[in-house]
């Protein structure tokens, strides 16, 4: 029971955390290529390093569970990054970005997760799932050499002082993009303590595999994650309800369902790249991320052409 609770908790604040930041990865791309601004992109980045000084302060302490084998590099990782990318954009956001929106009231993104199960079903069904080539635990990771911890945990210890600094000063709403990434760092390193790595992007693929009786713990933590975004909407005044438009919920089922696919040749959504497969430095996991901020780049920089056209 006290191990549910605490799980049910993190992923609860780690909706709230999203909802609050607005984390999002096409947001980040196209304040990036639009406004040539990085903070997002930057922030988004800077919580795969919080997860990795998290493994590794795990790890020196003795406490870091075990890690699941995962995929060496093969080019359908670049393949699902760029339909993880252009259903990110079809769709008006990232994974993350979808919980944001959901947090905010707009119920038309409710199709989104439903067009990633879909996508996951019918990616299987056509055999373009990723082919199972595990690949050794990262040896980096279990040797670590003795001034690796040094290196990156104590400059992301000040780094993080500074944020939480920054956060008390401004007290201010929405949350800064670092300051909600640092929050579902922290929270993804106490869920992978609690019931191993967990996404939720993760748990559809899983239900599309038909393990919903496998889940355990891990089912329940999507309405929780779902809920937290929720409050976080309530509480900053941002809650508006939206019945939802065909047009926004037809656009939102295929993206949904774009991204479903791509996770599954990856396999993992954006989610799970971030927070889990580039802190472990697994090659298709920073090829697919790669492919999927250059498709989202080009697309962005191709409707601008459009337009002034």
């Amino acid at each position: 029971m006290p191990i549910l609770l605490a799980s049910l908790a993190l992923a609860s604040l780690m909706g709230f955390a999203i909802q609050r930041g607005g984390t999002c990865l096409v947001a980040a791309v196209e304040e990036a290529v639009l406004l040539r601004r990085w903070t997002r992109f930057a922030a988004l980045l800077e919580a795969t390093l919080w997860v990795m000084a998290g493994m590794i302060a795990l790890r020196v302490l003795g406490l870091l569970p075990r890690v699941p084998m995962g995929f060496d590099l093969h080019w359908g990782a670049a393949t699902g990054g760029m339909l993880l990318g252009l259903g990110a954009l079809l769709n008006g956001g990232c994974v993350l970005g979808t919980i944001a929106r959901l947090g905010s009231g707009q119920w038309a993104w409710l199709g989104t997760p439903l067009g990633f199960l879909g996508g996951c079903l019918l990616a299987r069904h056509l055999g373009a799932s990723a082919v199972d080539m595990p690949m050794a635990l990262p040896t980096w990771l279990q040797d670590l050499p003795a001034a690796l911890p040094a290196l990156i945990l104590l400059p992301l210890a000040l780094r993080g002082a500074w944020i939480l600094r920054d956060a008390r000063r401004r007290s201010a709403t929405p949350w800064s993009a670092h300051l909600a990434t640092l929050v579902i760092a922290l929270c993804f390193l106490g869920l992978f303590c609690t019931v191993g790595p967990w996404s939720y992007t993760d748990v559809l693929g899983e239900l599309a595999d038909g393990r919903f009786m496998h889940l355990g713990i891990r089912g329940l933590l999507l309405p929780a994650l779902f809920g937290g975004a929720l409050l976080g909407g309530w509480l900053s005044g941002n809650w508006r309800h939206r019945w939802p438009r065909a047009l926004d919920l037809a656009r939102c089922l295929a993206g949904g369902a774009l991204m479903g696919a791509g996770a599954s040749l990856v396999p993992g959504g954006n989610d799970s790249l971030i927070l889990f497969g580039m802190p472990l430095l697994w090659p298709n996991a920073w090829l697919a991320f790669a492919s999927m901020c250059l498709s989202i780049a080009l697309a962005l920089g191709l409707v601008v052409l459009l337009r002034r056209s």
